[in-house]
């Protein structure tokens, strides 16, 4: 199709044709009617078709930690692709994957030293849950199949992820989704947590029931737990005090692998490169993605303890050790965006950053307590949720409509889950763009209530 060079850019930039995409996670029918489009960002903000600037309240989809199109990732993408646009996976490798490999490593915890590639948070959450069934059947012990979730929990949208994940529209039209599956109760409580800054005092008792089910399934038949350390999709639960750490105990206890889930909460967004460093907590294995590039390029990962990772070296030289991958794991560009976010995370120290602003973001978004339309506000790090009272009969609408009015009349984007509304804003925001938030917001309710 030929573009005629005397149409604006306004023009081009605006399709005149909605109707062959399907979108994820979207109401079809009424974007197509109402469309939220996007066609430039830069920094904290988006742009709409009419230029005008859009303030980005969630980092795009939790992911772009270091704000939008900075020019040192731009430029590391753009030199990789005149380079080398792609080497295979499978056999073959390329010096930047292995580079960033490295980088990821030291900046886990402990002995979390063995990185795996893939291209998503779902994949990421898959690639953990067959490590885990794998690791067992090498260490001679093949009857741990058995994955723990936890209700309310997100582990991306592959079959292994949602069998784990507790979403509940999530799993509901798939079927009977993976075998032998079970999951521990979430951890939110309002009579005892409402409006709670940081960690909750209540609910560190709630990890004591993966001891009953251990009860009942015997340690024997269980691979591993896998948690978010903050379930972020849900609405921004923090963990309990305590709680990660008696998971860490019992899991330990009874030889089961415990699984972070750490797609939103690495690099950052806690103020720490992983949620793990800001609890104390060791897992076995951590699953990353987002945040990694900055939300430039496709690429996720599972980190792994070096015991697991030796425990697949012992057959042949020419033998495969883990039957396991993805045509583009550790893709090149991706591996150029990943080296290149990680040198902006170290140069402008956007964790600390992070850390620095977070009393100043836990009191904005604690300044909508009061408003008629808010029911309960949590927030830890430079992430925070606001559960807006329902409207009777239509769950989920109140929700939608914060968000589209967000949108349209205030020029904000906001993240919607059911009748929760979330803010995760990149880590170079600043004391007045988090204050500008949640004034906007605040308008936002008044228009909807």
């Amino acid at each position: 199709m030929s573009i005629d060079p005397a149409r604006s850019a306004q023009d081009v930039a605006t399709p005149n044709d909605l109707e062959s995409q399907w979108l994820p996670f979207t109401p079809n029918r009424q974007f197509k009617r109402e469309p939220r489009l996007l066609v430039r960002a830069k920094d904290v903000h988006y742009y709409k078709p009419d230029g005008t600037a859009v303030l980005d309240a969630t980092a795009g989809l939790w992911c772009c930690n270091a704000g939008h199109c900075r020019d040192e990732i731009v430029k590391a993408i753009q030199t990789q692709a005149g380079e080398l646009d792609f080497a295979p996976s499978f056999q073959f490798g390329h010096p930047k994957a292995f580079e960033l490999a490295s980088r990821i490593a030291a900046l886990a915890p402990a002995d979390l030293d063995h990185v795996f590639f893939c291209n998503s948070g779902s994949e990421a959450g898959d690639t953990a849950l067959k490590i885990a069934i794998a690791y067992h059947r090498a260490n001679g012990e093949g009857t741990r199949t058995r994955l723990i979730g936890r209700e309310r929990g997100y582990h991306g949208v592959g079959f292994g992820g949602i069998s784990v994940g507790g979403m509940v529209a999530n799993r509901k039209f798939f079927g009977p989704l993976l075998s032998g599956v079970d999951h521990l109760p979430h951890t939110y409580n309002r009579a005892e947590q409402a409006f709670t800054k940081g960690q909750p005092e209540w609910g560190a008792h709630l990890a004591d029931e993966l001891q009953r089910l251990v009860d009942l399934h015997d340690a024997s038949t269980i691979a591993a737990v896998i948690v978010e350390p903050m379930a972020g999709s849900t609405g921004v639960l923090p963990p309990p005090k305590g709680y990660l750490q008696r998971l860490r105990e019992l899991c330990t206890r009874h030889g089961i692998l415990l699984i972070f889930d750490e797609v939103i909460t690495g690099f950052g967004r806690l103020g720490y490169a992983t949620a793990s460093e800001r609890f104390g907590v060791t897992p076995d294995i951590i699953t990353f993605a987002k945040g990694i590039t900055s939300g430039t390029v496709p690429m996720g990962g599972a980190i792994v303890r070096t015991h697991i990772y030796e425990a697949f070296q012992t057959g042949p030289d020419h033998a495969i050790d883990l039957f396991h991958g993805y045509t583009y794991s550790g893709h090149p560009l991706a591996a150029a965006a990943g080296l290149a976010t990680l040198d902006l995370y170290r140069k402008e120290s956007l964790f600390e950053r992070a850390q620095a602003l977070e009393p100043v973001f836990a009191d904005a978004i604690m300044s909508l307590k009061g408003h008629k339309l808010i029911a309960d506000i949590r927030q830890i790090g430079l992430a925070g949720a606001v559960d807006l009272v329902p409207l009777e009969g239509l769950p989920g609408k109140r929700g939608f409509d914060a968000m589209r009015a967000a949108f349209h009349d205030e020029n904000m984007m906001v993240r919607v889950s059911g009748d929760s509304i979330a803010f995760s804003p990149p880590l170079i925001i600043d004391k007045a763009r988090i204050a500008e938030i949640f004034e906007r917001f605040r308008k936002v309710l008044d228009r909807i209530g």
